[in-house]
């Protein structure tokens, strides 16, 4: 490539990044679970590597690392780390950073397993927690406690509400390191280490592998940083599978391509149901009237295939919405070719206690909607029906 003195662009290096010399056009399986190190010196070299291949799979496998360099050269970061889940990528960050007597701030309005984790395992092992409203950057910064607050998280846009953090805000805050949970955007929507975030964490089964067939989770950010989470996560043992990993670079060549026309459709159909009389709000960045609109579109590139709609009655209505629907599917997962619904207080908010759920708005008429590559005009019809 002709070396023009500019950055690709986003869509372009994610066709070329996480590529080895080999020539390959798609990396190699390694599905190797050990390798042959010669001798007890070999041995021993392998065993005191820091996230290297050619060891042991746990330690750093060659595909796994292909999607992980791919990852980093998208974020703009130095190196990245992969799990075998999202919540592999958050379980294994809190615990490698945070100790007994530690303190975490963490906004109210966010994932429900990361909620149930924060609630769960942090607080049984001592780690204090406090949760701020994340739409508020003044609430992050009072809640840092200096000297005790090891980490800052945040989720943008969050899921389901689709709020948008300043990540410039965020990014700014001196003391502990801070977190943003990109999931929703991947890195082709926005970059949050590039406003000065600690570290970027993605549940990469979603957008960034995008075809429903890989269970992944990274993290990006400065490579010191991500060594010391490495020597914890060897020990958790949330580790990505090759195959996973694969899937996963497999999904990165067309993201650009998909994030884009998912953008455009989800677009489409959040200006169409916001004026569905059965509809009593839509909540999705791309709208003018999302509270945080501007925000968004100063540091999304794209606003993403994520929407959820709050509908007018009951529960029951949510129920008969989820099964009219005909070519819209319900499932809990997003970012796929597949347009989705989901109800979001049984499913992946079921585990967030119901008064917490009632002052987040994760309401019983809730429902979440990860728009995929089907045509607008048939995803349009096929909610006009269900709503009729």
């Amino acid at each position: 490539m002709t070396n023009t003195g500019r950055d690709q662009e986003p869509e372009t290096k994610a066709v070329t990044a996480g590529r080895d010399a080999s020539g390959a056009l798609s990396p190699a399986l390694w599905a190797s679970s050990t390798w042959d190190t010669t001798d007890v010196d070999g041995t021993n070299a392998g065993a005191k590597s820091v996230h290297a291949s050619g060891f042991y799979s746990r330690y750093g496998n060659p595909t796994v690392q292909s999607f992980e360099h791919a990852i980093a050269e998208l974020e703009g970061t130095e190196a990245a780390l992969a799990f075998g889940s999202g919540m592999g990528a958050i379980a294994s960050t809190i615990f490698a950073l945070c100790s007994t007597g530690d303190h975490i701030v963490a906004q109210r309005n966010c994932y429900g397993g990361t909620l149930a984790f924060l609630d769960g395992p942090c607080k049984r092992m001592g780690i204090d927690v406090t949760y701020v409203d994340g739409r508020s950057a003044n609430e992050f910064v009072a809640a840092v406690r200096p000297g005790k607050t090891m980490l800052v998280m945040a989720e943008t846009p969050t899921n389901p509400h689709l709020d948008i953090v300043d990540l410039a805000a965020l990014g700014a805050i001196k003391g502990p390191y801070t977190m943003v949970d990109s999931t929703l955007a991947t890195p082709l929507g926005q970059r949050p280490c590039s406003y000065g975030v600690s570290l970027t964490m993605h549940s990469a089964t979603k957008g960034i592998a995008g075809h429903n067939d890989a269970t992944l989770g990274v993290i990006a950010g400065e490579k010191d940083l991500i060594n010391t989470i490495w020597s914890y996560a060897v020990l958790h043992g949330a580790t990505a599978s090759p195959f996973d990993a694969l899937n996963g670079v497999r999904g990165i060549r067309s993201l650009g391509a998909r994030l884009r026309q998912q953008s455009e459709t989800a677009q489409q159909l959040a200006e169409w149901l916001s004026t569905h009389p059965a509809i009593k709000r839509v909540n999705y960045p791309g709208l003018a009237s999302h509270p945080q609109h501007e925000l968004a579109k100063r540091q999304m590139r794209w606003f993403g295939s994520l929407m959820s709609i709050e509908l007018c009655g009951t529960t029951d209505d949510a129920r008969r919405l989820s099964q009219r629907l005909r070519l819209v599917r319900s499932a809990v997962t997003l970012g796929g070719p597949d347009t989705l619904i989901s109800h979001s207080t049984s499913s992946t908010h079921i585990s967030v206690d119901p008064a917490v759920k009632a002052a987040t708005g994760i309401s019983d008429t809730l429902m979440r909607v990860s728009v995929g590559l089907e045509a607008f005009a048939d995803l349009r019809d096929d909610f006009a029906e269900a709503l009729a």
